[in-house]
């Protein structure tokens, strides 16, 4: 049976966040026995998305054992420096409770907006995340790489996890996805792709570990799934369609919404267990609307029955 993991709400439109109402969320989301919950990232976008570094560490604040994780942070448009301090500082707050996600983002993103060469991104991606492995394990960094140069530098406190929180690697290409057995401790397939492509790619990596000596059954594989129990199936389709359309608009695809399981509790039962028959110990889900209601229902009626 996978572990299930649930999505923090995100998008709170301009004066209307309610602290009192996640604060709730997340004390709910632990009776329930979920491990951890999860944040996405999106800087720029017509979606009031509230940036995850910051939600993590509220929402680490308002629990005590949830892990907190963003899945994923696409670190080719951060300075890795800076990224590595926020992020042990939070491991340190959260008292060793932080999930990390990382991906290179795909060349669609706006370099131009982050002062980044599109040309460079996959190099920036490795690099930078040595060098923030670096700083979080090493007393002094000494670091000549081709984008960044550090000398005598240090960086404290580390990670209150040794040697650092857990790395989870979002990635769709091939080549990404072995990449991830290099530098990642686990693999994170993404919402936006089917429960048939994720299966395809854990085939990927999974044949990877086999070439490089590694045991397929021990490397961490989760996935996001875009989720809605309804006993009305056509009311969740279309819901779940405007919701994926409006998140996922540069996509421009006419329908959205085979990503995702949905409509009456044994249809998502059927879909979760496809999608931990392709690989996943770990299940992410993440309702797209009426957040609270639907984890009620996911608990009650759908998890205990995913085997």
């Amino acid at each position: 049976m996978p572990t299930f993991a649930i999505n923090i709400p995100q998008h709170v439109d301009d004066g209307t966040f309610d602290p009192a109402a996640l604060r709730a969320y997340l004390s709910r989301a632990e009776a329930l026995g979920f491990e951890s919950a999860w944040v996405q990232e999106q800087v720029l976008g017509s979606l009031p998305h509230v940036s995850p570094i910051e939600l993590m560490s509220y929402a680490a604040a308002c629990s005590d054992r949830l892990r907190i994780g963003c899945a994923v942070f696409v670190t080719p448009l951060y300075s890795p420096v800076h990224l590595a301090k926020n992020l042990s500082s939070l491991d340190q707050l959260s008292r060793g409770r932080l999930e990390i996600g990382v991906g290179t983002g795909g060349k669609f993103r706006m370099f131009s907006a982050f002062g980044v060469d599109p040309d460079t991104f996959v190099a920036r991606f490795v690099e930078g995340l040595r060098l923030m492995k670096a700083l979080w394990t090493e007393p002094e960094v000494n670091f000549d790489g081709r984008f960044w140069q550090l000398r005598g530098a240090t960086m404290e406190p580390k990670p209150f996890q040794k040697p650092y929180p857990p790395i989870w690697f979002g990635a769709n290409h091939p080549d990404a996805v072995r990449r991830v057995i290099a530098h990642g401790d686990g693999f994170f397939g993404a919402g936006s792709q089917t429960t048939a492509q994720f299966a395809d790619q854990v085939g990927v990596l999974r044949a990877a570990l086999e070439a490089a000596g590694r045991d397929p059954a021990a490397f961490p594989v989760a996935k996001r799934v875009y989720v809605a129990v309804d006993d009305d199936a056509a009311r969740a389709h279309d819901r779940v369609g405007a919701a994926l359309q409006e998140l996922y608009s540069f996509f421009r695809l006419p329908d959205l919404t085979p990503v995702a399981v949905l409509g009456p509790p044994d249809a998502c039962v059927d879909g979760l267990r496809q999608v931990a028959a392709a690989g996943a110990g770990r299940i992410l889900l993440n309702p797209l609307f009426d957040e609270a209601e639907q984890m009620e229902r996911l608990a009650a009626e759908v998890m205990p029955h995913v085997t």
